[in-house]
């Protein structure tokens, strides 16, 4: 089977400092994939390269969306990187927080538009439906989601909680195939968390995205994921199923230390 996402070599410095090297990963259609490691590690440089934000060094980033041709990433900036099916949130909630949650995820519909400046300008009836559709389809993504008690709230006024589970609702609005999640357990409660995870699952069997997470919430890891890689100071250093990480001493030693037997 083909990969959605290969990644082949990746390497990314800032100066004298080699972020990733030589890092190859893939996942596969229908997966949940975890990528974990210390602070530093360079788990989310590695979600900046293949998003668009940060130009590798080296390596070949390559996108296979289901019944669609092969595409390179590289040299693609963040929006044509969308365009194409993947989405991303962000470790640091990054909402427009005077905005309300339906505007918020209408915003992630916009790259799904075919309106251009004529039609923002003169408003034809295309332009009408094209924007009322919007509206409905990001509706029913709250539907989905569980936030329609709060669709014409600010998104600053929300629960820290009700906060990130809009962030995964603008995600889904772009269409992907592909969900990037950077540490979305972080300040969750165990209620919360819980409630994630069983979003996580819900997105991956009902939406059919796939899903690739940067977490250090070992118990979340462990419960979701199909496969996990290991980074440490930019190496890929495992790589496996939860039980095969769990029993690879390295890992447990470095990383999950007492915690995998809570």
């Amino acid at each position: 089977m083909k990969p959605i996402l290969e990644v082949k070599n990746l390497t990314m410095d800032f100066g004298g400092l080699r972020a990733l090297d030589s890092l190859n990963l893939e996942v596969y259609e229908g997966e949940i994939v975890a990528l974990i490691g210390p602070n530093g590690a360079g788990k989310t440089t590695f979600f900046n390269c293949i998003t668009g934000i940060y130009p590798p060094t080296a390596g070949d980033m390559l996108i296979s969306p289901p019944g669609e041709k092969t595409v390179r990433l590289n040299g693609l900036k963040p929006n044509h990187v969308t365009e194409r099916g993947l989405a991303r949130t962000f470790q640091n909630i990054r909402l427009f927080s005077n905005m309300t949650v339906l505007e918020n995820v209408m915003i992630g519909r916009h790259c799904r538009m075919s309106a251009g400046i004529a039609g923002a300008i003169f408003r034809g009836p295309s332009t009408i439906n094209e924007e009322k559709k919007v509206v409905r389809d990001s509706y029913l993504i709250l539907e989905k989601i569980g936030l329609t008690d709060f669709v014409n709230e600010f998104a600053m006024n929300l629960p820290y909680g009700a906060q990130r589970r809009l962030e995964n609702a603008r995600a889904m609005a772009t269409d992907p195939f592909l969900l990037l999640l950077d540490e979305p357990a972080a300040g969750r409660n165990p209620q919360e968390t819980q409630e994630l995870d069983e979003l996580i699952l819900w997105i991956r069997e009902n939406e059919n995205i796939s899903i690739l997470l940067i977490e250090h919430d070992m118990k979340l890891v462990m419960s979701l994921s199909d496969r996990i890689f290991v980074v440490d100071y930019g190496k890929k250093i495992a790589q496996g199923t939860p039980e095969e990480i769990k029993n690879n001493p390295a890992v447990i030693k470095a990383y999950l230390g007492e915690e995998i037997d809570a």
